[in-house]
């Protein structure tokens, strides 16, 4: 496949970066760092180029923000979705060098949308909700531990109280952040005033899900992985399922479900209208899941408080 020139691909790792150009049809190995970035982006200053590459978390950060303040349109693509594009387009061997081919040949055929510029705050956001989830997980562990260990329960409990107050102590740097930054807090009101929203289900979306109130319905629900797909084929229909999506938005609104249940709200009358018509338990708390993120994404749009 031959690649023209404007669309770059990018492999990342942790220390290096691999480019393919498609100006100069080669791949070459720089480091991930600052100075080698900028002098990777000086050669692309004065010229119409495209760059795609994966997204991996903290290895792209500084990738991220120099092209954003170099202005040079970007966009993450999900790494699952660029190995079906590898497959599909028959690259089968994987290095690093194939890789970055690979996404540029993804940028040059699939053309994605560029990224948005990042915000700062929703980055910290994200990385101190990340934190306490990593708390919130070792908290879950180490009780499981303490119920099955004498011997060492004073070690145990010791350490939970430390992570309690961890926990708390994130809350409240989330919450600070939050009321900081005057269009989070403005969208955090607005979450909660929707029945079974609490202050972890709304940080949870604020950090994980910016798209909220500027995507279709039916696209926010595909990227919370809440909407289901269709399997069918000839005469055969398949049971609707959905899958893929952000797993941890899902829980949130998964927890967020279960509690408004057992309110009096339109939420509650769904669930029950869909256990009555014979719908199981689970399949009728991903309906009401998907029915709150729905709501959410009207009411950040339209910047109106949910009315019951």
């Amino acid at each position: 496949m031959k690649i023209h020139p404007g669309f770059v691909g990018i492999d990342i790792s942790k220390d290096f970066l691999d480019v393919y150009d498609g100006s100069v049809g080669a791949v070459r190995r720089v480091d991930n760092g600052p100075e080698a970035i900028e002098g990777l982006l000086a050669g692309w200053s004065s010229s119409d180029v495209f760059v795609l590459f994966e997204a991996t978390g903290r290895y792209d950060k500084a990738l991220r923000h120099a092209l954003g303040a170099a202005g040079i349109a970007f966009a993450r693509v999900n790494p699952a979705r660029a190995r079906d594009f590898a497959r599909a387009a028959g690259f089968l061997a994987k290095t690093d060098a194939i890789d970055a081919r690979m996404l540029a040949a993804m940028a040059q055929c699939l053309r994605p949308g560029a990224d948005g510029m990042a915000d700062p705050a929703r980055e910290q956001l994200a990385e101190l909700h990340k934190r306490r989830d990593q708390l919130v997980a070792f908290r879950k562990q180490e009780r499981t531990r303490l119920k099955g260990a004498k011997d060492l329960a004073a070690s145990l409990s010791a350490h939970i109280a430390w992570l309690d107050a961890e926990v708390r102590n994130f809350d409240r740097q989330i919450a600070t952040l939050i009321a900081q930054q005057q269009a989070l807090h403005n969208a955090r009101r607005l979450m909660q005033s929707v029945p079974g929203i609490g202050p972890v289900c709304s940080a949870t979306l604020l950090a994980l899900m910016p798209e909220l109130g500027s995507r279709s319905p039916k696209t926010i629900a595909a990227l919370a992985g809440l909407a289901p797909f269709n399997t069918d084929s000839g005469k055969f229909r398949g049971t609707r399922r959905i899958h893929g999506g952000r797993r941890r938005v899902r829980e949130a609104l998964y927890m967020a479900a279960v509690y408004v249940t057992r309110t009096r709200s339109r939420f509650a009358q769904t669930y029950q209208a869909l256990r009555k018509a014979g719908k199981p338990a689970k399949v009728a708390l991903i309906a009401v899941a998907r029915k709150l993120l729905l709501t959410l994404n009207a009411i950040i749009r339209e910047q109106q408080p949910f009315r019951a």
